[in-house]
């Protein structure tokens, strides 16, 4: 064989291992999702911290490349493979978990223990979405990992579905993420749809103000109740309430200021990035994708209908010094602390000086808690 022969067979051959060469329709679709996901991100500031990465993830996840050279993430022994055991055995969420129990104070619920009942309420979004699914004929597994998408919870989602269904992970924690960066979108017109101008007027009483003592007995007392009932949310109500107890302890606070900064930071981009390049069109683009982004859409919308209508309901039998601001329920979702700006700012906007937020953080933070103890109930009757 000739000189030029010879670098022609290898330019071939070189060729045949680009992207140009091995580009399918499919990777043109899912490149294109990847580019809007970080549109919006950078243009609209929808949840840039999730949405940046998880773009740039599914950008990176649909590169097109020839199979067996150890590039995918779904090719054994490939660096991208590597980090994403992290997604599938579920070491990623209960680290997230750390963080924002070290990042989140439950003041605002221990001043009114009745708003717990606002984030239990809202649950029946991820139990209603679980009817639906198991009604579009998927297993009860696959149902319950896809139903957990309604606590509006990230690194729930993963968790679950990891343990349940792993191979709708990638979607299930796709639609997770993209539905939580919407809740500024999908929320308000049901609240709206759901209240009237005079019960958006309400006022709630102050809270009262909360001891540390009550805040150090917190996260013990929580962890036990909580996981003496559902012992298979460990993993995610342990690491939450031990994360809250750095925080409020005291004497940590260098622990909690590191998982609540740079440990849950490092953590969300490696997350974010798996997430979105598990995301390879042979993979996803399924007709399950399109039920399950269907199914979360439900979920949500049956979330904020659970948690408006129990405060309405709720406010029957309160007294009238004492009734709660319906515009409060959405918060009852695991979407911290969106869902709660979302209450405030429609607040606002029929009062210009009603602030539910800190009302609102009370359902908002027991919708973190509800939303794992959920998944842990789930993960008890489907495990």
């Amino acid at each position: 064989m000739s000189q030029s022969e010879f670098l022609l067979s290898k330019l071939a051959e070189f060729w045949q291992f680009t992207g140009f060469y091995n580009v399918e329709f499919t990777n043109v679709i899912m490149l294109c999702v990847g580019l809007f996901f970080i549109y919006l991100a950078i243009k609209h500031d929808f949840e840039p911290m999730l949405l940046v990465p998880i773009g740039f993830g599914i950008l990176i996840g649909n590169i097109p490349f020839q199979p067996g050279n150890e590039i995918g993430i779904y090719e054994e022994g490939s660096v991208l493979n590597i980090l994403y055991q992290g997604v599938r055995q579920g070491w990623y969420p209960p680290l997230i978990f750390l963080g924002i129990g070290a990042m989140t104070d439950f003041s605002s619920l221990l001043a009114n223990p009745k708003l717990m009942l606002v984030g239990a309420a809202a649950q029946f979004g991820i139990f209603g979405a679980y009817i639906i699914a198991l009604y579009l004929g998927f297993m009860p597994d696959q149902a319950g990992a896809i139903a957990i998408i309604g606590g509006a919870d990230g690194p729930t989602a993963i968790f679950l579905s990891g343990k349940l269904a792993p191979n709708l992970m990638g979607a299930i924690a796709v639609c997770a993420y993209s539905y939580m960066a919407l809740v500024p979108v999908i929320q308000p017109p049901v609240m709206r749809l759901l209240t009237t101008k005079k019960e958006r007027l309400i006022r709630m009483k102050p809270a009262r103000k909360v001891s540390q003592t009550e805040k150090i007995l917190f996260p013990i007392f929580g962890l036990i109740l909580t996981c003496f009932v559902v012992p298979s949310g460990l993993p995610l109500l342990g690491m939450l309430f031990f994360g809250n107890l750095l925080r409020e302890s005291g004497v940590t606070t260098r622990l909690a200021k590191t998982a609540s900064n740079a440990m849950t930071d490092m953590v969300t981009i490696i997350l974010g990035m798996t997430v979105g390049a598990s995301t390879q069109a042979s993979e996803f683009l399924t007709k399950e994708t399109i039920f399950i982004f269907f199914l979360g859409f439900c979920a949500f919308v049956i979330a904020t209908c659970s948690g408006v209508l129990f405060v309405k309901v709720f406010n029957l039998i309160l007294p009238k010094h004492k009734k709660l601001n319906p515009l409060i329920g959405n918060a009852g979702v695991s979407a911290v602390p969106m869902a709660a700006r979302i209450s405030n700012d429609q607040g606002l906007k029929y009062d210009p000086t009603n602030y539910l937020l800190m009302h609102a953080m009370g359902p908002n933070v027991a919708g973190v808690i509800g939303s794992a103890v959920a998944a842990g109930v789930l993960l008890g009757f489907l495990g």
